[in-house]
């Protein structure tokens, strides 16, 4: 199967369907979407917000992140399978718009952030997780961060008004 009848599959599949045409099912899969996103982003922000030095300073590092930590999953998992559930109605035309494929990019770079914060700098998170300010590397991830985040939420928001590649953006004039 190429990736065309994979796409034209999903899209017509029963569970698209039902997204697509029962009732207020799209605009309140929207809506959690966006809630799940806001408590992504917003508890990240805090995190990132203190590994800058900015905020929460009179906190270790590890008690913010250990208290948001699991809020951060929780809208993590929302915001995917409402994301899943938004995309199979018009998987073929979302799978080639310019947004969303760097939507997805930057979702995967905010990954290797993450992974790489996690399993580089914050190894010795004892030494710096109560001083001020962090060291530089912890701060360039927290940066990066925010600004990856910001970016998702951008290019998310950009995805229904942004042609499909190949499309004519001037057609609906």
């Amino acid at each position: 199967m190429d990736f065309t009848a994979l796409l034209e599959s999903l899209q017509y599949s029963d569970l698209a369907q039902w997204v697509n045409t029962g009732g207020a099912t799209y605009p309140v899969v929207e809506s959690l979407h966006v809630l799940a996103v806001a408590m992504v982003f917003g508890t990240i922000l805090i995190v990132d917000l203190r590994l800058l030095g900015v905020a929460s300073t009179n906190r270790p590092f590890t008690r913010v992140a250990h208290d948001l930590l699991h809020l951060t999953w929780i809208g993590f998992a929302l915001a995917v399978t409402s994301g899943i559930l938004l995309f199979l109605p018009n998987a073929t035309s979302i799978a080639i718009n310019v947004s969303f494929q760097v939507k997805m990019a930057l979702l995967v770079l905010a990954g290797l952030n993450m992974f790489v914060f996690e399993f580089v700098t914050a190894r010795d998170v004892k030494s710096w997780d109560t001083t001020q300010p962090p060291p530089n590397s912890a701060r360039i991830a927290g940066l990066l961060s925010i600004l990856l985040w910001a970016a998702i939420v951008v290019f998310g928001r950009m995805i229904g008004f942004t042609p499909a590649a190949g499309a004519d953006p001037f057609a609906a004039l």
